[in-house]
């Protein structure tokens, strides 16, 4: 105790230097208590109060982040002795962090099942704050103590949020195997990170020692302790074969849920797997024996063909939805392979354009299927006659979401392809071949499924007229902006880039 009392003013110095960096999410912080607070004193059926400051914080949480800090010349920064990482990335993953969780607030605050239920919607909105926090947290995190503190607070906010209604045997089928898989990757990912301390009695990937000193290991341990962390990754981001639990899940959870957890956790874990590929460049990987981009790349390919090949045996339209994401989380991990300035801007740009397109599909799926009942495709036959504003946005984005032009997700597909292709030309690996192959064909055979929801909306017609419970709300509004900004960001996307 004694030795570390003349460190203790230096420790102190760098706290109180690193706060101004964390202002948006000391004021997360305060919020997540304020909406506690509110909620405890202005209960309610619908809860407006705690809606409002938790929309109110958030925004000045984001609003924070634009701020002037403390900067060393725009170079990123490593703060709380090398815990965090301050850069224009994590200040752009933020910012959709923020959106999505925008999104979600808003879906939840619109959707028939939340309001009609019996605890309200108070206690979701005191989990909006906890979760925009951890998964800033998990864009920043350079500690493996970070890493696994801000993964588990997003996991176990996530677990609460699918059972939050368990109004049927599906629902809480679905948190229980979310809980049983989450808690099981958990174990495993704080296994190797156990190890990987042991190896380099460091937790800061960022910090070159780790490096040079897991190359002294093994090979076969340093290599395991590395795939074991890669489970819990792979837990978030649902690629090939840690998927098995998102189509259960998806189906089952509350839609708005669903389109929450396709998207702000995935996002997170790409967030932190470019930070590990960052730590452990490709000279480095090669140096430990374990070559990340290689195993990605693998995993990426896997992903895009099980994903794909398996969307088009559903037949419920969120199941699709789920084998759809799993595609799209293989096609992603192509930026990462990449590990290049033009990767990382076609990561940030597919991100932000996948966070609309998702979001978007299931808010119109959710709503179809509260003014309509359809949950299966069959369901859909001839509802583009009676729901002409839902099935018309529903097919633009269902046009994105393939990459077709002119709608922003074909420019979101061109730059990881064009990022890909660039790689190739530096390495000549058969591997970034193999990626451009498979993700052209994939997005070929994306073509099948995602076409059938307009084929049965347009082109078929129902044997008995829908009973339908038409009504316009905010998600009507939201539905139509989001669909415009694909459109929009589709024919300008110097908007974005």
């Amino acid at each position: 105790m004694n030795e570390l009392i003349p460190a203790l003013g230096g420790l102190l110095d760098n706290t109180f230097q690193g706060l101004p960096y964390l202002l948006p999410e000391l004021i997360l912080v305060l919020t997540f208590v304020l909406v506690i607070l509110v909620d405890l004193f202005a209960p309610g059926k619908r809860s407006t109060a705690a809606f409002v400051v938790c929309l109110a914080g958030m925004t000045a949480s984001v609003a924070a982040g634009f701020l002037p800090v403390p900067s060393e010349h725009g170079q990123p920064t490593l703060l709380f002795g090398h815990t965090l990482w301050v850069d224009g990335a994590g200040r752009i993953f933020k910012q959709i962090f923020y959106g999505v969780t925008i999104l979600f607030a808003v879906f939840l605050r619109c959707n028939s099942e939340m309001k009609s239920h019996s605890k309200g919607p108070g206690d979701f909105y005191i989990l909006l704050p906890a979760i925009l926090l951890s998964l800033n947290l998990m864009s920043m995190a350079s500690s493996l103590l970070l890493v696994y503190l801000s993964i588990e607070m997003v996991s176990i906010a996530s677990y609460l949020a699918v059972g939050y209604v368990s109004g049927s045997s599906k629902q809480t089928e679905a948190a229980m195997k979310y809980v049983l898989f989450g808690s099981a990757c958990s174990a495993v990912m704080l296994y190797g990170m156990s190890m990987l301390y042991g190896f380099t009695g460091t937790l800061n990937v960022a910090d070159p020692e780790f490096v040079s000193r897991l190359a002294q290991m093994p090979v076969l341990a340093s290599s395991v302790a590395l795939g074991l962390v890669l489970v819990g990754v792979g837990f978030k981001l649902s690629f090939v074969p840690m998927h098995f639990w998102s189509p259960d899940v998806y189906e089952g959870a509350p839609t708005p849920v669903t389109a929450f957890l396709s998207t702000g956790p995935k996002i997170a874990g790409f967030a932190l797997l470019m930070r590990l590929m960052t730590s452990l460049s490709t000279e480095g990987a090669s140096v430990l024996g374990f070559n990340l981009t290689e195993v990605l790349s693998c995993l990426a390919i896997l992903s895009m063909v099980a994903g794909n090949f398996a969307a088009l045996w559903q037949e419920n339209v969120k199941r699709m939805l789920a084998y759809s994401s799993i595609g799209h989380t293989g096609f992603i991990l192509l930026a990462v392979v990449a590990h290049s300035h033009d990767g990382l801007k076609a990561l940030l740009f597919y991100v932000l354009i996948y966070a609309v397109m998702n979001m978007a599909a299931f808010m119109i799926a959710g709503k179809i299927e509260e003014q309509s009942g359809a949950t299966r495709l069959s369901d859909y036959r001839g509802l583009g006659k009676y729901l002409k504003l839902e099935m018309v946005c529903f097919t633009v984005v269902l046009v994105s979401l393939t990459g077709l032009p002119p709608l922003a997700g074909f420019i979101a597909k061109f730059l990881i392809f064009s990022a890909i292709f660039e790689a190739y030309t530096r390495s000549h690996s058969p591997l970034m071949i193999a990626l451009l192959v498979t993700g052209a064909v994939t997005t070929v055979v994306s073509l099948f499924y995602y076409f059938k929801i307009p084929l049965n909306a347009f082109l078929r017609s129902a044997e008995t007229e829908p009973a339908l419970r038409k009504k316009s709300d905010a998600l009507t509004v939201l539905m139509v902006v989001l669909t415009a900004l694909l459109l929009l960001w589709g024919v300008f996307p110097g908007l974005l880039i």
